[in-house]
């Protein structure tokens, strides 16, 4: 590690966020479970006992094996096995998987889509702002998951039905991402406005610097504090829409499910004694949720200086 690096690391370890996150168990317990997640979606091939979408390596003859300590388990399926044998686990690795990828990829398409957007309605004023703003206030008088369901609907209308299948991941990445634009919009757009008039802007205007530049290396390095706490705790929203949509049916496909589809296939068997295949799906959904928000809640506080 090279001196620069090492001098970063150093003020990390001896500043207030740090000791802020030291100072707070439970935050440490969400950080903890949420690289234990990410970590479990990430190694999924090479860690998980199965490969729950391989259909060669499936047995129907081990399909609603239920978990190891109840009766008729098998330590071989520690959580059980669905209703075309798939383990458990190994479905609840790949599926926070998915889940967390098209999250991650709609969280990334939102914040891009955003932070230009309030960028250019905070530069450019006037009629710009008006518009971009409007546009926002109307979409936030949506719930998010029905501007997801529409857009998803558009798409399936749009692509042959050949398609869809290989299509769902970006179909909802691309949904619940234009779902969750505005909230970054409008809090960088408040940051440009308090931000363009200060003299460190209009002296980089006075030397002839385009407002392009102005924009990029000096404004928006201001905004990027708050529109990261707005996006920890919107991955945690993204996830739950993906997980909504996908239960809803209009989500990823049942071969390759994420954590929504799971809950949806397993709710099938929920009333007929086969309980595990919906509680363990879900239960990782709402553990993972939970995490993530806690995680934005924390990191929300550390970067109000108010409260420091």
């Amino acid at each position: 590690m090279n001196t620069a690096s090492s001098g970063a690391l150093q003020r990390f370890f001896d500043s207030d966020m740090w000791w802020s996150f030291r100072r707070s168990p439970l935050t440490v317990a969400a950080a903890a479970v949420t690289v234990v997640f990410f970590l479990a979606a990430l190694l999924a091939p090479w860690i998980a006992p199965f490969n729950p979408f391989d259909p060669r390596s499936l047995n129907l003859m081990d399909a609603f094996t239920p978990p190891a300590w109840s009766e008729g388990g098998t330590a071989r399926h520690l959580l059980g096995t669905d209703n075309q044998g798939r383990d458990m686990l190994s479905a609840i690795m790949y599926g926070c998987r998915v889940s967390l990828m098209i999250g991650l990829a709609a969280i990334v398409f939102s914040v891009s889509t955003g932070v230009l957007l309030g960028l250019l309605a905070g530069f450019r004023g006037g009629w710009v702002d008006s518009l971009i703003m409007r546009v926002a206030d109307i979409q936030l008088t949506v719930p998010a998951i029905l501007i997801a369901l529409t857009l998803d609907g558009v798409a399936r209308v749009a692509l042959p039905k050949n398609v869809h299948d290989q299509v769902a991941i970006w179909v909802l990445v691309l949904s619940i991402g234009f779902a969750y634009w505005p909230q970054f919009a409008r809090v960088t757009r408040a940051t440009t406005l308090a931000e363009k008039n200060k003299d460190y802007v209009n002296a980089a205007r006075i030397i002839g610097v385009p407002g392009i530049a102005i924009a990029i290396r000096h404004v928006l390095p201001n905004a990027l504090g708050p529109v990261l706490v707005i996006a920890t705790i919107e991955l945690a929203l993204a996830i739950i829409a993906e997980a909504s949509l996908s239960y809803l049916g209009v989500g990823m496909p049942p071969t390759q499910p994420s954590l929504g589809t799971l809950i949806r296939i397993g709710n099938a068997f929920l009333f007929s004694g086969e309980w595990w295949i919906v509680i363990f799906p879900a239960l990782a959904l709402v553990i993972l949720s939970l995490a993530v928000n806690l995680l934005g809640d924390w990191l929300r506080d550390a970067l109000n200086p108010r409260l420091r």
